[in-house]
C-alpha cells in the first residue's frame, strides 16, 4: 500500500485532465495525452493522467522466471515479455495504447472497446510462450475502477526518446497492486487452447548482445517503501536521473551504430517460432530467407523499396527503451563502474532512510528485442534488456530486501 504521501501526490493532476479522463474512455484517449520530452521531467506529477474508470490493466508475467534465468534462457524470457505487447498492437490494429516492457512480462491499459480482443490475444499469448518456448504465463485483467476502490490510482504519461514515437509511464500505486493481485491468483485471464497462436507479426530478435563500452551493463530498478514519504522519494528518482545524465560515464546501452548483426540471427529460432503458420520446415527457409535479405541490406548500407538502413539504424538507436517508470524507475545502463558505485550509494542512503528499495544486477551486455510492424516506417520498438539477467535478476535482488 502507498504512504500517505503518495497518495496526495499522484492525486496532483490538473483538474481538467481528472475530468476528462473520468469519462472519455474512447480509444483515442491515450493519443491525446500531451508527450513530454527530458527525462528528467519524469517524476512531475502534473505529467500523468488518470486513465478512465471503465478502462482495464493488462498484466503478463512469466512464473518462475528466476529458474529459467538460472537455465540461461533470457531471450527465451524477453521473447515472451515482448510477445504480449506484439499480440495486443497487433490485436488492435496499430492503435496506440499505453504499455511498458518489464524483462519477463508486461503491463498494458485499453479500453472497453478493446477489451474482447486484448482478452483473447492475451489468453493466445500465455498459450504460445507455453507450447513454443515451454515457459508458464500467468495473464490477468483488472478494472481500473477496482484498483480505485482500494484507495490506489493508475495515472499514465507519455515520454518521447525521440520525435519517432512515445513510451507509457505509469504512476498511482495501481499498476503494482494489480500485479500482486495477479500473483496471488485473481483476475486470471484462462490460457487458450494448446496450439492457439497469436498474431506476433513484426516481432524479431535478430541482434546479437550488445557488449558494454564504458564497462558494465547496469540494470536498476527502484521502488517506494510502504511508508515513503512522497517528495523523498521524488528527490531520490530525481538524483538518481541526474546522475546518470549529467555524467559522461553513463548512457544508453545501444551504440550510435547500431547493435552487432550476424546471420543467421542470433534469435533465428524464436523468430521461426513467433511466424506460426504451416510447417516447421517451411518456416525456417521462409525466415532464413527474409532475414538473409536483411542481413545484406543492413551490411552493405543497401537501400530497396524505400527502406533506408542509415535510417533504420538512427531511429532504433533513438527508440531503444532503456528506460521507464511504472510505480518505480527501471533502468538499463552502460556505465562505469565508479558511477555504478555512486549510484548505489545514494540508493543504499535511501534504503537506510525507509525511503525506498532497490535492486541492482551488473552484466557484461545488454540485449534487444524488437518489434518492428513495419521496417518503412518510424515508429519501430526495441526493448532493451541485460544479456544475463537483467529486469528479472535486478528484481530479485529488490525482492530480498525488508520491506
Amino acid at each position: 500500500m502507498l504512504s500517505s504521501g503518495l497518495r496526495a501526490a499522484i492525486s496532483a493532476a490538473p483538474a481538467a485532465w481528472t475530468s476528462r479522463s473520468m469519462t472519455t474512455s474512447g480509444s483515442d484517449f491515450y493519443s491525446g495525452i500531451p508527450v513530454f520530452r527530458g527525462f528528467d521531467r519524469l517524476m512531475d506529477p502534473t505529467l500523468y493522467v488518470p486513465l478512465p474508470d471503465d478502462w482495464t490493466i493488462g498484466l503478463a508475467d512469466i512464473v518462475q522466471s528466476t529458474k529459467a534465468i538460472a537455465e540461461q534462457r533470457y531471450k527465451a524470457v524477453n521473447m515472451a515479455g515482448a510477445s504480449v505487447i506484439a499480440s495486443i498492437t497487433n490485436a488492435l490494429e496499430g492503435r496506440e495504447f499505453p504499455f511498458v516492457f518489464g524483462g519477463d512480462g508486461a503491463s498494458f491499459a485499453v479500453g472497453p472497446g478493446d477489451l474482447d480482443r486484448a482478452r483473447e490475444a492475451l489468453a493466445a499469448t500465455a498459450a504460445w510462450v507455453q507450447d513454443d518456448l515451454d515457459l508458464a504465463m500467468r495473464v490477468a485483467l483488472v478494472p481500473v475502477a477496482h484498483v480505485r476502490a482500494q484507495g490506489l490510482d493508475v495515472r499514465v504519461a507519455r515520454f518521447a526518446p525521440s520525435p519517432n514515437l512515445s513510451y507509457a509511464m505509469f504512476s498511482g500505486g495501481g499498476l503494482g497492486w494489480a500485479e500482486v493481485a495477479m500473483k496471488r491468483g485473481e483476475f486470471t485471464v484462462a490460457q487458450a487452447p494448446a496450439g492457439t497462436h497469436p498474431d506476433l507479426s513484426g516481432l524479431s530478435c535478430r541482434f546479437e548482445e550488445i557488449p558494454s563500452v564504458r564497462g558494465l551493463i547496469l540494470s536498476v530498478l527502484v521502488v517506494p517503501t510502504s511508508t515513503a514519504d512522497a517528495s523523498a522519494f521524488r528527490r531520490v528518482i530525481e538524483d538518481v536521473i541526474a546522475l546518470v545524465e549529467r555524467s559522461p560515464d553513463a548512457g544508453r546501452p545501444v551504440p550510435a551504430g547500431g547493435p552487432p548483426l550476424k546471420w543467421p540471427p542470433a534469435g533465428f529460432d524464436f523468430e521461426v517460432r513467433a511466424l506460426g503458420g504451416g510447417s516447421l520446415l517451411a518456416r525456417r527457409v521462409q525466415v532464413l530467407g527474409r532475414t538473409f535479405v536483411a542481413y545484406l541490406l543492413m551490411r552493405f548500407g543497401i537501400s530497396a523499396g524505400g527502406f533506408v538502413p542509415q535510417t533504420y539504424i538512427r531511429q532504433l538507436v533513438e527508440n531503444s527503451d532503456f528506460r521507464k517508470y511504472d510505480d518505480g524507475l527501471r533502468m538499463i545502463l552502460d556505465c562505469t563502474p565508479e558511477l555504478e558505485r555512486a549510484l548505489e550509494q545514494r540508493l543504499v542512503a535511501a534504503a537506510s532512510a525507509g525511503t525506498i528499495r532497490y535492486g541492482l544486477h551488473r552484466q557484461d551486455a545488454a540485449m534487444m528485442t524488437c518489434f518492428t510492424p513495419s521496417a518503412l516506417r518510424s515508429d519501430h520498438v526495441h526493448f532493451i534488456d541485460g544479456a544475463r539477467g537483467g529486469y528479472a535478476s535486478a528484481a530479485t535482488a529488490l525482492k530480498a530486501m525488508p520491506v
